[in-house]
């Protein structure tokens, strides 16, 4: 099992845990060693991971981290850990305390939920006011995943790790000043556009007056930037159809010799009573691939949901309008759960056939 497919496990199991879970000592068994022993460290050994270690500024006041993680012989991680209920907002001094007092570059505050990720970027020594990556463990992403991975046991390099620290906190705050912007122009943000193509003084009236000007245009060249990604992705897809169109061989390859489990079986036939209530079903397909299980319509291409039922994480996935690659996954508790997500599925179902019957209706054409 990969890194990512841990920590989406791990996070299957907070989703569900969560509510269960009353105090910081359960918070850390359940939800913050998990995610240790995730990043490669074996937490049964002192030599990587020291729980409640002294810190030497503090150690006459009897206050310890929670856990720190040791490479030959110092630390390099600092974890302080609250229970899954608290506000991480109201406990950041004290891990900043710990980490002034500490040899180590990197410091974790989380609640098993949030983990956020400290350096001392501004000033040496200092912790930063704010975390340069926060990951939600009931909605992690694959590009966050990537961040974190970088401190896996396996990855891990000081130097790296503060220099891709750096450029993530200076990334993060463009990013809240250019969405704060785009929502609102500001004077600043507006003159500077204003001074490229008015001719006279910007003063305060002309600012006010360009204001709502420079957030259509931002609007504009937003849409244009989806609409080009949504031709573009398009175009792809009808190109890898067409492909297999010709080689008829599927690009997807299915497993062979594999039968349903009953899961499967049980899923199958709710999804097939909710599409029969709209759809005529002669040309709904399952297959079961490496993974899951993907129902489409009448080709891989077009397909409607993946469903998937690992330990732990029963999941549903849904494509997105584009078929781009995107999707949208949503975790089950149990297979009674799609009932829940009717919508949903006949949603799916419409959009595969206005893509399918799009596409033979241009291919059609090109034949002509």
């Amino acid at each position: 099992m990969d890194f990512k497919e841990t920590v989406y496990l791990l996070s299957e199991r907070i989703r569900t845990q969560k509510d269960s879970v009353g105090t910081e000592e359960a918070t850390k068994t359940a939800f913050v060693l998990p995610m240790i022993k995730a990043l490669g460290y074996d937490i049964f050994n002192p030599l990587e991971v020291v729980p409640e270690m002294d810190c030497d500024l503090i150690r006459s006041k009897g206050e310890k981290i929670d856990y720190a993680i040791l490479k030959d012989g110092e630390p390099i991680i600092l974890i302080e850990c609250k229970d899954v209920k608290q506000n991480l907002d109201l406990h950041s001094t004290q891990l900043q305390k710990y980490f002034v007092a500490s040899k180590s570059r990197f410091g974790v505050l989380t609640n098993g939920i949030e983990w956020r990720f400290y350096t001392d970027i501004d000033r040496t020594n200092i912790m930063d006011e704010t975390p340069f990556l926060v990951i939600n463990m009931l909605n992690p992403s694959d590009s966050l995943l990537e961040q974190l991975k970088k401190f896996h046991k396996s990855n891990f390099n000081e130097e790296e790790a503060f220099g891709n620290a750096n450029e993530l906190k200076y990334v993060n705050e463009i990013k809240a000043i250019l969405q704060q912007d785009m929502a609102m122009p500001s004077a600043a943000f507006t003159e500077y556009f204003a001074r490229q193509v008015y001719k006279g003084r910007t003063n305060a009236a002309v600012i006010k007056e360009f204001i709502p000007l420079v957030k259509k245009s931002l609007s504009s060249v937003i849409s244009d930037i989806i609409q080009d990604r949504l031709t573009t992705a398009i175009k792809t897809e009808e190109q890898q159809i067409e492909v297999v169109e010709k080689e008829e061989t599927p690009e997807i390859k299915e497993e062979t010799n594999v039968t349903l489990t009953k899961e499967e079986l049980d899923a199958l036939a709710i999804i097939k009573k909710i599409l029969s209530e709209k759809y005529n079903l002669s040309e709904l397909f399952y297959k079961k691939l490496k993974g899951y299980l993907l129902v489409y319509n009448p080709k891989e291409y077009w397909w409607i949901c993946r469903l998937s039922f690992k330990p732990y994480a029963k999941s549903v996935f849904f494509p997105d309008e584009t078929y781009s690659g995107n999707y949208k996954r949503i975790s089950l508790s149990s297979i009674e759960d799609l009932y829940n997500f009717k919508e949903q599925i006949h949603t799916s179902m419409q959009i595969s056939i206005i893509r399918r019957e799009r596409w033979y209706s241009l291919h059609k054409k090109s034949t002509i």
